[in-house]
């Protein structure tokens, strides 16, 4: 069965950084977009980026543009989110998440369980 287990969320001082992993399994991780989304303490879901099978294209908010970086270990079956510059708007519960197909833009159909990141010590 599909699993996506995050890990790598914690506490980071404003300016700081995290990096997020996201484990895949129970699928050909090679074959199928990836995307990070995230839902702070009392607001709705914000998707934050994407990327494409072999990480040629990736695609990000507004809201962390130049800031966050996604990427893909396709060997190890992981996605990444290298988070930089964090603010306390970051904080938030992190989630990965398999697209139904090579775009990047969703549908997804697979979630994780989340990390929480939080860009405030």
């Amino acid at each position: 069965q599909v699993q996506l287990v995050e890990s790598g969320g914690g506490l980071a001082q404003p300016g700081g950084s995290l990096r997020l992993s996201c484990a895949a399994s129970g699928f050909t991780f090679s074959s199928y977009a990836m995307t990070w989304a995230r839902q702070a303490p009392g607001k709705g879901l914000e998707w934050v980026s994407g990327i494409y099978i072999d990480g040629s294209d990736t695609y990000y908010a507004d809201s962390v543009k130049g800031r966050f970086t996604i990427s893909r270990d396709n060997a190890k079956n992981t996605l990444y989110l290298q988070m930089n510059s964090l603010r306390p708007e970051d904080e938030a519960l992190y989630y990965c998440a398999k697209a139904a197909t090579v775009v990047a833009g969703g549908p997804y159909d697979y979630w994780g369980q989340g990390t929480q990141g939080t860009g405030s010590s």
